[in-house]
């Protein structure tokens, strides 16, 4: 459905986006992700024609965005960050300004009724868009990306500001557009991406780090692994002890969940087994181990891992660079 193709974008010396390639499918919903600076707003805006590539491509359906920009943007609707609403607009003024600019052929009095039955917004149909919370100015937001059917969606942090009940409609709102559209979500929300996201792409200073499933990006991270064991013994020397153990990355204190045990998060190298040299440690010590499972990356430390990982070689190249010379 989109095909991004070794995308490029300079200004002047700083190249923001470095060549990036990955493909959306019919009917998917994709979480682009990334640090601040990573180039995903280059990104989006090169994708929905706002701003124009250095070098590559951006094809919407087979429509290249640069060649066919007109035929590529009727494929194509976008939320931004802010949306570009007008508040002394009622809802129906504004979604009929949005259908005459997009030049619309869909029947206009129906087309606008489905979407504002779709996303909520038949109860403030006529209200003045400056009167509405957050939560229905998102949603009217969302309204003008779909009026003129197009077979792609673009929502740049569509959640941001909104309250819990607000966040949770918008995640449904999108569910359901995915039935129908392809859909991608540009959001710092990380969780938002597990709860609506079928695959994940993410990038750091320009460059792809990840493309993968959603449900199998662990896989991108060179095996980290994550255990939660439950320890009979001194918080304090404990703690101590599991730190000192080789292969082990990181320790944290989860808490006490019973009178004489404490939880501890411990996280293993990349590839390394601790469960073994775990077990020797505490029995040496005669610290009793009463629970041992495995506790899964989530979605939040696999992006920081993913992003420190790519900077780790980046680094390391320089360094190399350096000595080769």
């Amino acid at each position: 459905m989109i095909e991004i193709t070794g995308l490029t974008k300079r200004y002047g010396d700083i190249e923001a986006v470095k060549g990036i390639s990955f493909t959306v499918n019919d009917g998917e919903i994709l979480g682009f992700l990334g640090p601040n600076g990573a180039g995903k707003s280059t990104t989006l805006n090169i994708m929905t024609g706002c701003l124009s590539a250095t070098d590559g491509s951006v094809k919407i359906d087979g429509c290249d965005i640069l060649e066919d920009p007109i035929e590529a943007k009727k494929k194509i609707g976008f939320l931004p960050e802010q949306p570009p609403l007008y508040g002394d607009m009622t809802v129906n003024e504004y979604l009929s300004f949005v259908y005459e600019l997009k030049k619309c052929k869909l029947p206009k009095k129906q087309h606008i009724k489905e979407i504002c039955d779709l996303v909520k917004l038949n109860d403030v149909f006529n209200r003045l868009i400056r009167n509405l919370s957050k939560g229905y100015r998102q949603r009217v937001g969302i309204a003008q990306a779909l009026i003129g059917n197009p077979k792609a969606i673009v929502l740049d942090e569509p959640t941001v500001g909104l309250d819990p009940r607000q966040i949770i409609e918008i995640r449904n709102l999108i569910k359901m557009l995915g039935r129908d559209h392809t859909v991608i979500i540009s959001t710092h929300i990380l969780p938002e991406v597990q709860a609506v996201c079928d695959r994940v792409v993410v990038i750091n200073k320009g460059v792809v780090v990840a493309n993968e499933k959603t449900e199998d990006l662990t896989l991108a991270v060179s095996g980290a692994r994550k255990l939660e064991a439950k320890i009979v013994g001194p918080q304090d020397e404990v703690l101590k002890e599991l730190k000192s153990i080789s292969g082990i990355r990181n320790v944290e204190v989860l808490g006490k969940l019973d009178t004489d045990s404490v939880t501890y998060v411990i996280e293993s190298e990349g590839g390394v087994d601790i469960r073994k040299p775990l077990f020797f440690a505490l029995s040496r010590k005669g610290w009793a181990l009463i629970g041992l499972e495995g506790a899964e990356l989530n979605l939040e430390d696999i992006f920081l891992r993913l992003v420190d990982m790519e900077n780790e070689r980046k680094v390391g190249k320089r360094t190399t660079g350096r000595t080769m010379k």
